[in-house]
């Protein structure tokens, strides 16, 4: 029960601090011109924690249709303004959402077999979609600038090479590997 308190603390610091622009890359000096990308991608999947447990004390349900809704509509006019495919930036965002979900589900699955690991306090989602909209920001801002990787013939190793050099740099466990992959799955095409 104490691990579980202490990666949702971290989760929802760190959370909170990248909303507003204090968590920096991992290891942003990478050689992947994705690196960056990829690492916010991950920071936003791990708000998954937070959110989870609020939901599993609240009764949330995992799915929020309205809510990823104003994230799409939100994302696509960061992406018009941009001057970026709205239909490239809602594809990659479906995923992240659905990637998320996935560990929230997982989460649940987790605590219905130990429920004494389960939480039993949460913060209000507020906390945590803030952090998401700030992130959000963040990966559409860095799909306009590395629109030249993400549309080469170069992104599949570029994007391969920064989920690497992430995955290490924040010692992903094999969860959220998984939820990387999914998340990132159509940024190269």
């Amino acid at each position: 029960m104490r691990i579980a308190v202490q990666r949702f603390g971290i989760a929802l610091v760190t959370a909170a601090l990248g909303a507003c622009g204090a968590v920096t890359p991992a290891h942003a000096d990478d050689a992947s011109p994705l690196y960056r990308l990829v690492d916010i991608a991950v920071q936003r999947l791990q708000t998954a924690d937070p959110v989870s447990a609020s939901k599993w004390v609240n009764g949330g349900s995992i799915e929020d249709g309205a809510r990823a809704n104003q994230v799409l509509d939100a994302v696509a006019a960061d992406a018009r303004k941009r001057g970026l495919d709205e239909t490239f930036v809602r594809r990659a965002f479906e995923h992240q959402i659905h990637a998320t979900e996935g560990v929230e589900y997982t989460r649940f699955a987790q605590w219905k077999f130990d429920p004494a690991h389960a939480p039993t306090s949460a913060p209000d989602l507020a906390a945590p979609r803030a952090a998401i909209d700030g992130f959000n920001r963040e990966m559409v801002a860095e799909m306009a600038a590395q629109r030249g990787v993400l549309q080469g013939g170069g992104c599949a190793q570029a994007l391969d090479s920064a989920r690497a050099a992430v995955t290490a740099a924040r010692s992903l466990d094999p969860l959220y590997q998984q939820a990387l992959g999914a998340a990132t799955a159509t940024y190269c095409g």
